[in-house]
């Protein structure tokens, strides 16, 4: 069994986990922090294996550094922050992710594969209105995944904000008198649970700390 606190755990994101986390039948949560939930972080870890992370880019990085002194594995869908910091702190792992839906990882590795044919593109993400940063963090990702392929991903991403919205992101590629578009829609947050339970289950296994990038677990 593996117990899971979350952090973050009043925000949508941060529900949605504590609910995946009670329906997995090898997992158990332990905690949840939240502001609001006047239950702090380090109030959580005692009784932890894994600490899932959806807060804010200004406290992600504090809060995994904290998990990792403490000898707590960290799973963080927090984008804004440069885990990169991070390397060799602790004796538990990192691991974060841009995105866990596992169609929005497919996205982005088939990106790669079109860039190497089809190198203009044009990245536009659309999310909901309470999303703090713009660029996301996957559209971030799928500009570095094309460029490292050899693509020439064009500058700036759009980024697009209004309620109603969830997470989406649209690959343009363009070549002459042809184009070719790839769209990933999240149309609920249930859909980025499998990936969040892929990761907490093995996070414990990664050989490398952080690990940034759900494609690593697949």
């Amino acid at each position: 069994m593996i117990n899971v606190a979350v952090a973050g755990a009043a925000g949508k994101m941060g529900q949605a986990v504590c609910e995946a986390v009670e329906h997995a039948e090898d997992m158990a949560l332990v905690g949840r922090a939240d502001p609001l939930l006047d239950t702090a972080l380090q109030d959580v870890l005692g009784d932890a294996d894994v600490v899932v992370d959806f807060t804010r880019p200004d406290t992600a990085l504090a809060n995994a550094r904290m998990c990792l002194e403490a000898g707590v594995h960290c799973v963080s869908g927090t984008t804004g922050a440069d885990f990169s910091q991070l390397e060799g702190v602790g004796d538990a792992n990192l691991f974060a992710a841009p995105n866990f839906a596992i169609g929005a990882v497919l996205m982005m590795e088939v990106s790669k594969t079109i860039a190497r044919h089809m190198p203009d593109c044009e990245i536009i993400e659309l999310h909901h209105d309470q999303k703090l940063d713009a660029p996301s963090g996957t559209a971030a990702r799928t500009a570095e995944l094309v460029r490292a392929a050899g693509g020439r991903p064009h500058e700036p991403i759009h980024s697009v904000r209004l309620v109603g919205l969830v997470a989406h992101q649209e690959v343009i590629f363009g070549a002459p008198g042809q184009t070719l578009t790839i769209r990933h829609d999240s149309l609920t947050r249930e859909s980025f649970m499998p990936g969040v339970l892929l990761a907490v289950r093995r996070v414990g296994e990664l050989e490398r700390s952080p690990t940034v990038g759900l494609e690593h677990l697949l």
